[in-house]
């Protein structure tokens, strides 16, 4: 059978953890071209979808010789598709009060309805979070080393004014999930009966909704609002769901008035989310919000080779330096890229090098030729400084030419792993030292001038958009 096939790869490609939690109870049905992976709610199938469907998409067409080419993962309700309550990672405000039996009991029939036996505090709150998001699986750099640090400090001072609530922001893919989570993880660690809920926005207006449906609304305003770390993702896509808004605005207010822990995120900076009720993002300013950049090139190349590692996989680090020279939008896509790098030397029995890296990552390859070029990067740089090109690549080492220089140089060698030379030949036929000396002054300037790390940052935003 094509899935157990599969199975059998993906176990010795993942972890003994990730593969029984997230991967083994899955049920699949071929038909036709697709197979289709039945999982048991909406934050697996995410989940799944984030971190493993490029991989299992590959190995299936691989193992099926090119017979299914699609691979489709989807909430099932039919038998095996849903794990028990006990072995499933509870996501919403209903799950905190989801009881299961913990011992076998002969009940008499028409008292099975009612005869449940409430888990432990420690099982289901720990249930709520993926286990594997930690401060210690987490890769800092310089473009997330404030957020994690303002994450372990929240920790250590739970509830305090200066970082409640705390608003982690900045494009997806950067590792707001896993820093928010690492915080719950660590909290439950310490203090196992804590009661800590995960929730995205979305399933806080499917619960709240839910609740209205069902008549239960007090008792979601009780399992929100008794909480001692709420943790909410994607806050901004509460735009435009009026009813629910008013219904967090309120447990927001009741949460912080027991000074209890508040973390969310979200794409923006809370000021830019005006399509939300402005008391809602005055509120949000209260605390702390900390931006997380896309990682710097360095850090890039110590995710690429942790994970490799903690998948048993030997990654040698000049193939992790040309991935993360060529992927640079975010984590997510790093580790995709390294699943596929993975995939393609196990089908070849090969050992990784630079021709399979090359091989595995010709599409991303194409793409990033023709969307980032030190031309590309002149052109944004000129427009951003309303610098004319001729001047930026020029003679010309006034100021008001040699910075904005400097930064298209950097920005050159962060983006397109274009050597120095070939860099220098772009900008006027420049020596290479000259080119080195600029990517230097670039590192020290984002260090002490917060206006020149503001002008990177945004650039870097502007190319990778």
């Amino acid at each position: 059978m094509l899935w157990t096939q599969c199975l059998a790869r993906l176990r010795e490609e993942l972890s003994d953890n990730v593969f029984a939690m997230w991967i083994r109870p899955l049920v699949a049905e071929e038909r036709e071209a697709t197979l289709f992976l039945y999982a048991p709610n909406p934050y697996w199938t995410r989940y799944i979808k984030e971190h493993h469907l490029e991989l299992i998409s590959i190995l299936v067409e691989q193992l099926s010789e090119g017979r299914v080419t699609n691979v489709e993962i989807v909430v099932d309700s039919r038998p095996g598709a849903i794990l028990k309550a006990s072995e499933q990672p509870a996501t919403t405000t209903a799950a905190l009060e989801k009881t299961v039996s913990t011992k076998t009991t002969i009940v008499p029939q028409k008292e099975k309805k009612e005869a449940t036996t409430p888990i432990t505090n420690k099982t289901s709150k720990r249930r709520q979070l993926n286990p594997l998001f930690t401060f210690s699986s987490f890769v800092e750099g310089r473009s997330n080393q404030m957020a994690a640090e303002t994450c372990r400090k929240a920790l250590t001072h739970l509830g305090e004014s200066q970082h409640n609530p705390l608003f982690l922001y900045g494009p997806t893919g950067l590792g707001k999930t896993h820093l928010m989570q690492a915080v719950g993880n660590a909290l439950l660690h310490v203090k196992p009966n804590a009661r800590v809920m995960y929730m995205t926005a979305e399933s806080f207006v499917q619960d709240f909704v839910s609740s209205l449906q069902k008549g239960k609304v007090e008792e979601f305003k009780k399992n929100c609002r008794s909480l001692d770390l709420l943790l909410v993702d994607d806050i901004h896509l509460l735009a435009g769901k009026e009813a629910s808004l008013v219904e967090f605005f309120y447990t927001f207010n009741a949460l912080l008035d027991e000074s209890k822990q508040i973390i969310l995120t979200s794409d923006r900076y809370p000021k830019e989310l005006t399509e939300l009720d402005p008391r809602l993002v005055s509120r949000f300013s209260w605390g702390l919000s900390v931006g997380v950049e896309p990682p710097d090139i360095e850090t890039r190349i110590e995710i690429l080779l942790k994970k490799a590692s903690s998948t048993g996989v030997d990654l040698p680090r000049n193939c992790a330096l040309f991935i993360a020279q060529q992927v640079v939008a975010n984590v997510r896509e790093l580790e995709g890229a390294l699943n596929k790098v993975v995939a393609i030397a196990r089908f070849k029995g090969s050992l990784i090098d630079l021709d399979v890296v090359r091989e595995s990552l010709k599409d991303v390859l194409a793409i990033r030729a023709r969307t980032i070029s030190t031309e590309n990067i002149q052109r944004v740089v000129g427009e951003y400084f309303k610098v004319p090109l001729k001047e930026l690549i020029g003679p010309k080492r006034t100021r008001i030419y040699a910075r904005p220089r400097q930064l298209a140089m950097g920005l050159s060698r962060e983006l397109t792993g274009d050597s120095f030379p070939e860099i220098g030949m772009a900008f006027g036929g420049r020596d290479h030292s000259t080119v080195m000396h600029a990517c230097e002054k670039v590192v020290s300037l984002r260090e002490t001038d917060p206006i020149f790390d503001e002008d990177y940052k945004n650039l870097l935003r502007l190319l990778q958009s």
